[in-house]
């Protein structure tokens, strides 16, 4: 029995391209075979050509040693061309996957920026592609180098040993001397980037408010210790490549002056001391190449572990079951949850259901958990006790792909995307021009998009920067009931919104409900409860009352009015939960 895989999802990747790289490791072979060319070319001229004054034999040698390095350029762009599309191929194949866990990662807020695990995946694209990954295929023929080296005399064939083992150590101690302060400033500079992404955004606020010279100071604090760190590994790794360019020249050197002390003796012939010479240049420069991308083999090994690790956290959204598109029958079981990450409970034991096209409304105080329990309801967070089900089915598990055409959110944060104002209202995908204006005229905004430069076609800047907080609000509603969804969610919709949105919220809500769709509508502004069917009152994350409209705003007015409460009876309605601790 075959013992399961225990690669990761990005070794996995990378072990598909095993054969590719197994070819290439014979092109590798091959073109560092035609290396010795030069050398040996060398020998015979001097040692043939130059002794025998054969002009005939010079020709012959010269037309096959364009041959033959013709043959190593043609295999050198060979293994280029396909290092090339192996990163481009590498790319395609987890782009999607990297995009979906970096969005997955920013949804549930764990931090980081969602830009670096793209950035990371180009990182790997270029290591894979580029001229570094060609020093560590040439890199183990240094050894045989050393060796033809032997064969033409011991005492060059060490001295070329030496110095490799010379570079070997140099390169082993740039690494132990900048792998930390180079990831160092790899963190500082993406939490500097993070900070002006997430603060200068706000650009308004700090301008009116003079806060620009304080943030600044913050920002360059961090910088400052990114080029601190980045300076330190800098110099030292131009240090040590100082000292490895030393120490090679002066191998060289060296080796040709043993070559010619040997020459002089009698050990060898100057064609040996010219091709030893070229020799020894081939057995260091490929330890040299390595040195000289070693900051950006350690770029690339941050980026595989970074890339690693989130793409661990979010697994592949496996394909589940296709189930029917729900009717928008609402159930809350002992609901119980915190933000992702947090501790503090922010929904405690939260119980009720919602019929089939029925409008809900929810109010109460701030911090009473309206927002977790919205985001719940469309399967953004997933409850840490209890579930949230929509037609029977755990709404967070539920295949968002098929779901979320069957779901309208209006969040509390507005958010608008690059794009037209159709493209927005269509939520990306491929709308129909009279579905469009319909969601729009349903949403009461179909007038205002008609008075924008461009109509439906007027394009927005990242967040909907061309309209106003109303317009937004407004838009975000069309978007929200898009292709008649079952199930409409909508946080503060009146926020932003004038008498005459307001007017037309209500309109929207109530078009809804002869829709027979779900409707629920977190609020603290009374105007839109007229639409509704039945309300939730929230205090501290639990339910205080649930119930048709009026007799939870009687029995909150009872509750207002002490002394008349006291003469009045209890409501009665068995319709109207009231959570006495409340």
């Amino acid at each position: 029995m075959m013992k399961p895989s225990r690669r990761t999802e990005l070794n996995e990747a990378l072990h598909g391209f095993r054969k590719t790289f197994y070819c290439l490791a014979a092109f590798s072979c091959v073109i560092n075979v035609l290396a010795l060319t030069p050398a040996l070319y060398m020998l015979q001229v001097y040692d043939r050509v130059l002794a025998s004054a054969n002009e005939t034999t010079l020709q012959m040698l010269t037309l096959l040693v364009l041959g033959l390095f013709l043959l190593s350029g043609f295999l050198e762009f060979s293994r280029s061309s396909v290092l090339i599309r192996v990163g481009n191929r590498f790319d395609m194949m987890l782009n999607t996957r990297v995009f979906t866990a970096a969005f997955e990662r920013s949804l549930i807020g764990a931090g980081g920026s969602p830009s670096q695990a793209v950035q990371d995946l180009g990182n790997l694209r270029q290591f894979l592609a580029g001229n570094a990954l060609f020093a560590f295929f040439d890199a183990p023929w240094t050894p045989i180098y050393i060796a033809v080296t032997y064969m033409v005399h011991p005492m060059l064939g060490y001295l070329t040993l030496g110095g490799s083992l010379i570079l070997f150590v140099l390169a082993y101690i740039t690494n132990a001397s900048t792998q930390k302060p180079l990831a160092d400033a790899n963190r500082a500079s993406i939490a500097a980037g993070l900070f002006a992404n997430n603060h200068l955004r706000n650009a308004e606020v700090i301008e009116s408010m003079g806060m620009l010279p304080g943030l600044q100071s913050r920002w360059f604090g961090q910088h400052k210790r990114v080029l601190s760190l980045q300076t330190l590994a800098s110099d030292r790794s131009a240090r040590i490549n100082s000292f490895t360019r030393f120490v090679r020249i002066s191998l060289q050197s060296l080796s040709l002056g043993a070559g010619a002390m040997l020459v002089i003796e009698g050990t060898i012939t100057a064609g040996m001391m010219i091709a030893c010479s070229i020799l020894m240049g081939k057995a260091l420069g490929p330890v040299e190449a390595v040195i000289g991308s070693w900051k950006q083999l350690l770029s690339a090994r941050v980026a595989y572990q970074r890339l690693d690790e989130m793409l661990k956290a979010a697994p592949a959204r496996g394909d589940s079951t296709s189930l029917p598109a729900p009717t928008g029958r609402l159930e809350l079981d002992n609901v119980f949850a915190t933000a992702p990450g947090g501790q503090d409970l922010i929904l405690k034991g939260l119980g009720f259901s919602v019929d089939a096209g029925e409008v809900v409304g929810v109010i109460g105080p701030s911090a009473s958990g309206k927002s977790t329990l919205a985001r719940l309801l469309v399967g953004v967070w997933q409850a840490n006790r209890g579930h949230v089900r929509l037609d029977g089915a755990d709404v967070f598990r539920w295949n968002k792909d098929q779901l979320g055409p069957c779901l309208g959110y209006l969040p509390q944060d507005i958010e608008l995307f690059e794009g037209t104002v159709a493209e927005n209202i269509a939520r990306f995908g491929a709308g129909v021009d009279a579905d469009i204006v319909l969601a729009a005229q349903r949403a009461g905004v179909h007038d205002m998009i008609l008075r924008l430069p461009k109509g439906y076609d007027t394009r927005l800047g990242a967040n909907g920067a061309s309209l106003s907080g109303g317009q937004k609000q407004r838009v975000a509603l069309a978007r929200a009931i898009y292709g008649d969804p079952a199930l409409v969610v909508l946080d503060e919709p009146n926020s932003n919104l004038d008498d005459s949105g307001e007017t037309a919220l209500v309109q929207a809500v109530n078009d809804l409900k002869r829709r027979a769709a779900t409707v629920i509508v977190v609020t603290h502004r009374m105007n839109v409860l007229k639409a509704v069917d039945k309300l939730l009152v929230m205090r501290d994350g639990a339910m205080a009352m649930y119930g048709p409209r009026e007799e939870v705003l009687n029995a909150l007015r009872q509750q207002q009015a002490p002394s008349a409460a006291a003469n009045a009876p209890a409501p009665t309605h068995a319709s109207l939960h009231v959570v006495a601790s409340a």
